[in-house]
């Protein structure tokens, strides 16, 4: 087994979360809280460091007994399909607590140990090779996350808890079903590459695939299980959405990703125009209801309906360029649109307001944070140059290449992305004069620039030299395919 890199990784956020118990200063908790998120990422730069890149075999893994008598293992591991969302997760946490050290100004120490337990639940979610191991941390993840937006969250934040709630647990009941039958059918065993070694019947394919499409689809979320995502982002206080945005929205997608297309090939292949019309309909319907959007936050919200159609558009194309583009855009959309939850957790703090009215004139009073905001919103509109051009070239290719009516939808989708952002960095930036004749603001100050430089570091590299982010994913994807091709008759 060699060194528990992997458990190090999940369980330093449960062990910092356990220290914080002990400390009664809000200045302590803070520190030791960054303290705590930086050694997570130093282990997961550390892992990606020692990765191996030529191989599609499961890495850094673990396996102990935990229930002998249903055959429930411990068992971690992480292939090129989940190793960056592991660094993401890592990374986005760090940058979640200096969000939130200001922001946070009651209950400090609670908050961030809910921040650290959801962290270790989602690095749970990416590195289990249990399936019984996996669906305890997928549903222990709503547990934190209903308190971060139930207790730190907005006027409307117990209504928005619910919802998220109700919403996640219902798919996730439904997946537990999918699993038991699963567990029934593939030699009761919940191990996951031994159930994506079985070929299981075409029905119960079917009846498994749905069961876990409106699972994931309500991570995503998919059109029409949406509606709890905006409420969610606009109550959430920043770190919420930025993790709703950065991490949790792409539970879903990995979930197609490892358990939908490996396991159940057949029904992936059949369902596969399905699965591309309800993202086209993804992309469309949230550009159009982001361009209706004054509040900064839903209009953000909505974006993510649309780019994350693109990453389930490029998942169920079913070919190279669609498979590694739709990963790369997962990854793309976590550094992007957490972000831009970032400068619009920042931008409230100094108005308290998140009208996109409001905000004119923005260059001249913060002319820093308006810089980085245009990088951040050429990203999100997919500008070469930009990690998400690369991700969505790759996804447009991939989609006109299985369904040329799909593709072309999907291009105006892209083209709606386009008017929402530029029609809301005019108002923001360069609209008449509100800010600094309504609001006195400052620029952005040392802390914040800590948590806004690596993300901006990502859009530029991954825009310029995709090549050692497409290196890790390339090998896992290929083996993907080549088990499609061989159990699903044909990509």
């Amino acid at each position: 087994m060699g060194f528990p890199l992997l458990s190090l990784i999940v369980f330093t956020p449960v062990a910092g979360a356990a220290v914080l118990m002990f400390l009664r200063s809000d200045h302590a908790v803070r520190w030791t809280a960054l303290g705590v998120t930086i050694l997570d990422l130093v282990l997961c730069i550390a892992m990606l460091a020692s990765f191996d890149t030529t191989t599609h075999e499961m890495q850094f893994t673990e396996r102990r007994l935990w229930v002998p008598a249903l055959g429930i293992t411990y068992a971690l591991g992480i292939d090129g399909i989940s190793a960056l969302f592991v660094f993401l997760t890592a990374l986005l946490g760090s940058i979640c607590v200096l969000a939130s050290w200001v922001a946070i100004d009651r209950k400090v120490k609670e908050f961030m140990v809910s921040l650290l337990t959801m962290q270790a639940l989602m690095l749970g979610v990416f590195c289990a090779l249990d399936l019984f191991l996996f669906y305890v941390f997928w549903e222990a993840m709503l547990i934190p996350m209903y308190l971060i937006i139930g207790v730190w969250g907005g006027e409307g934040r117990v209504y928005a808890a619910f919802k998220f709630f109700l919403y996640t647990l219902a798919g996730s009941l439904l997946f537990l079903i999918g699993v038991i039958v699963l567990y029934f059918n593939g030699g009761e065993t919940f191990d996951i590459l031994a159930l994506t070694a079985q070929d299981l019947p075409f029905p119960v394919q079917t009846w498994l695939f749905f069961a876990f499409l409106i699972a994931f689809a309500v991570k995503v979320p998919m059109v029409p299980v949406h509606t709890w995502l905006p409420d969610a982002h606009v109550q959430a206080p920043t770190a919420g959405s930025i993790i709703l945005a950065g991490v949790l929205l792409k539970m879903g997608a990995y979930g197609f990703l490892r358990f939908s297309l490996p396991m159940l090939p057949e029904a992936s292949v059949y369902y596969s125009t399905l699965m591309l019309s309800l993202s086209a309909l993804a992309i469309v319907y949230g550009g159009l209801l982001a361009l209706a959007q004054d509040d900064l936050k839903k209009l953000v919200a909505y974006s993510s309906i649309s780019h994350m159609g693109f990453v389930t558009l490029g998942i169920f194309a079913l070919n190279l360029r669609g498979l590694e583009g739709g990963i790369l855009q997962m990854f793309n959309h976590g550094v992007t649109t957490g972000a831009l939850f970032l400068f619009v957790g920042l931008i409230y703090e100094r108005t308290h307001t998140r009208s996109i009215a409001d905000y004119g004139g923005l260059m001249k009073a913060a002319p820093v944070y308006t810089a980085f905001l245009a990088l951040f919103t050429l990203s999100s509109m997919a500008l070469p140059g930009t990690n998400s051009f690369v991700g969505e070239l790759l996804v447009l290719s991939g989609g006109f290449a299985a369904n040329l009516a799909v593709g072309a939808v999907a291009v105006l989708g892209a083209l709606l992305g386009a008017a929402y952002l530029l029609g809301m960095y005019r108002k923001v930036a360069l609209g008449p004069a509100s800010v600094g004749v309504r609001f006195k603001i400052r620029d952005v100050n040392a802390r914040e620039m800590v948590a806004i430089l690596p993300l901006a570091v990502f859009v530029l590299w991954v825009g310029l030299y995709p090549k050692p982010f497409l290196n890790i994913i390339d090998v896992s994807v290929k083996h993907l395919l080549a088990q499609l091709h061989d159990k699903g008759s044909g990509q």
